[in-house]
């Protein structure tokens, strides 16, 4: 695959309407081209104590943020016709499918690829887990500032890169 989107949701708490962060790295020919990063205000506004040490997020961070539907207006052209892949999909999928349901908002049937799966396929039991940061330095990537969606997806669009 040489043409994706690599995508990764930060949410605010337990509800995957949650979101507060997304990341998107767009890759073209096997490089990656473009990326951007988004605060969303979440649906429900609040955040779980766990959520914020995991990804250092705060209601205060994202009370003037606007509403999924403004940023993802702005985004969907960024990814239009690009199959996305994410690190454990089934998260940022049922994200994504989740606040398009909320605010009733078409969902387009993105086609997602899964980097975790990837990587159990490929590397096995030669590594001690799949998660993002073991398979990004298996894959020769420093993930810097991890559970930050940007740097996340980053990590996520090379990894695609290598192993997809």
């Amino acid at each position: 695959m040489r043409d994706f989107a690599a995508i990764d949701f930060e949410t605010a708490n337990s509800s995957r309407t949650s979101v507060c962060s997304v990341g998107i790295v767009v890759v073209r020919d096997g490089r990656m081209v473009g990326s951007a990063y988004r605060l969303i205000r979440p649906a429900p506004n609040y955040y779980s104590p766990f959520c914020t040490a995991v990804h250092g997020l705060t209601r205060r961070d994202t009370d003037a943020a606007p509403e999924f539907p403004a940023v993802w207006r702005e985004l969907q052209p960024l990814i239009a016709g690009l199959p996305l892949v994410a690190h454990n999909s089934p998260f940022d999928e049922g994200c994504l499918r989740a606040v398009h349901e909320l605010y009733g908002m078409p969902y387009p049937h993105y086609g997602f690829h899964c980097t975790c799966r990837a990587s159990r396929r490929i590397f096995g039991k030669t590594l001690p887990n799949h998660r993002l940061h073991t398979v990004s330095a298996a894959c020769g990537y420093d993930l810097a500032n991890h559970h930050h969606a940007l740097a996340d997806a980053e990590a996520c669009a090379a990894i695609a890169i290598r192993i997809l």
